[in-house]
């Protein structure tokens, strides 16, 4: 579901709806999709939109964006340390639920 969600909403800030069916889990955000600044300011803001959390970009990996599959694995990494009671410490915290 995750993944899913991802890649609905690179669609979305790409205004691009072809993206629904040609996204991979493979694809590098960064390259392939092309995000600019402001689509990549967007595409986080509608993530902790979606997942209702805060990412930390001064622990954030640039790692994290080298594919759809490497966002959502660090998506459900941290998702699953804060319902463990890590609090978001499986990746030094980048990422907080909000409260």
């Amino acid at each position: 579901m995750i993944l899913q969600t991802v890649i609905k909403i690179l669609s979305e800030i790409k205004e691009s709806p072809e993206l629904l069916s040609t996204l991979k889990p493979e694809t590098d955000i960064i390259n392939e999709v092309g995000l600019d600044s402001l689509q990549m300011i967007n595409f986080v803001l509608a993530i902790e939109d979606a997942f209702d959390v805060e990412i930390d970009f001064d622990n954030f990996d640039i790692d994290h964006l080298s594919s759809v599959q490497a966002f959502v694995a660090f998506l459900e990494k941290e998702q699953a340390a804060i319902a463990n009671g890590a609090g978001g410490q499986a990746a030094e915290q980048p990422i907080l639920y909000r409260t």
